[in-house]
């Protein structure tokens, strides 16, 4: 202990000496028991010890109020639609027989992903931009960077298990349903959400191992983790050095298989098809290309580039890039220019007009 708190107790003792029992018990209380503030332990966060308990989301909190309507009419209007037409792929991959092949199995595990990843970030934007409160608690923050983590994870494999589906449908026709069976198809879906599920986990802890006491304002509409952890202290070198490692992992290798899957495909395609069907093949890969490129360039400029090129002006349009736009493109590139997939939803639109019909 300090030798302010020893000199306390010694003249506690000695003046204590020198009074009757119920003086000293009154002056005891006064003096004895109110020692240095300084010397008082400090509550402590639960939290590894961070004076952090919420996060303030800052986003679009700087933009004038009819641009802030004018955002909120926009982003929602594109998660209505977006949540609109991943709900009726679900729908028909899962209840028309005729879709049961693996693509279309792809495709609807695929817009249940969107629906989950754009539901973690997209209402809370909404809601901000509404209301002048942005906080957010610590847990909420935690649960919404896992479930970001799983999600887009898991996501990219899934991406690159259907890009390697498509390069087998093409290029081994004759093999394809032995080699992408059902209990394939069901294992690769599987090792999806695993990955995602795990790596989830490991990112959290990447990004949470150390107390926060650098401010509580993140410059974004979400808790995004470069950006989170910027605000912790300790070693943020190795935090971000594993985001990186861990980026080239989960972003790098499944493009490098949809690459090189989509390259033996147009290969394939070169070598025996005729001028039009080279040209459908050519606008279906250069599609799908398309919707890769920027869900990876988006996610890729926000998890591994080093922070000073990061800001605000250049992290939210990345972010919406890979939390909206490309879940809302998905539907429209790999369903809705498919045959079977017009003719699924014609046969369900068909369905549900007649039932519409028997009840009236």
């Amino acid at each position: 202990m300090s030798q302010s708190f020893y000199y306390h107790s010694f003249t506690c003792s000695f003046v204590v000496g020198f009074l009757d029992p119920s003086e000293s018990l009154a002056l005891l209380s006064l003096l004895c028991f109110s020692l240095p503030v300084f010397n008082r332990p400090q509550a402590v966060d639960p939290r590894n010890g961070s004076t952090v308990t919420y996060f303030i989301l800052v986003g679009f909190e700087q933009s004038s109020p009819s641009t802030r309507a004018l955002l909120f009419a926009l982003f929602l209007a594109l998660y209505s639609l977006a949540m609109a037409m991943n709900g009726l792929i679900i729908f028909i991959t899962w209840t028309d027989p005729r879709l049961s092949s693996p693509m279309y199995f792809f495709l609807g595990h695929l817009s249940f992903l969107d629906i989950c990843f754009i539901t973690t970030t997209i209402p809370q934007m909404l809601v901000h931009l509404l209301v002048k409160n942005h906080t957010v608690s610590f847990a909420s923050c935690m649960t919404q960077m896992y479930l970001v983590f799983c999600m887009g994870v898991a996501e990219c494999i899934l991406l690159a298990f259907m890009a390697y589906d498509r390069y087998v449908a093409i290029c081994h026709p004759l093999n394809y349903a032995q080699i992408m069976s059902q209990q394939v198809c069901v294992r690769l879906v599987g090792t999806a959400w695993f990955f995602g599920l795990i790596n989830g986990i490991f990112l959290e802890y990447i990004s949470f191992r150390n107390p926060f006491c650098k401010g509580n304002h993140i410059e974004n509409f979400f808790c995004e983790a470069p950006i989170v952890i910027a605000l912790a202290c300790g070693d943020l070198l190795f935090s971000m050095k594993a985001i990186f490692a861990d980026a080239v992992v989960v972003l790098l290798s499944p493009m490098v298989l949809i690459v090189v899957s989509y390259a033996r495909i147009l290969s394939s395609i070169l070598g025996r098809a005729s001028s039009s069907g080279r040209g459908k093949t050519f606008s279906t890969c250069a599609s799908h290309l398309t919707v890769v490129i920027l869900l990876y360039t988006s996610a890729m400029f926000s998890y591994m580039n080093p922070r000073s090129t990061h800001g605000p002006d250049k992290d939210k349009p990345f972010s919406l890039l890979y939390t909206i736009i490309t879940p809302m493109c998905n539907p429209v590139i790999y369903s809705f220019r498919n045959r079977e997939m017009k003719g699924a939803m014609v046969r369900a639109l068909g369905r549900a007009g007649l039932a519409q019909a028997e009840s009236v």
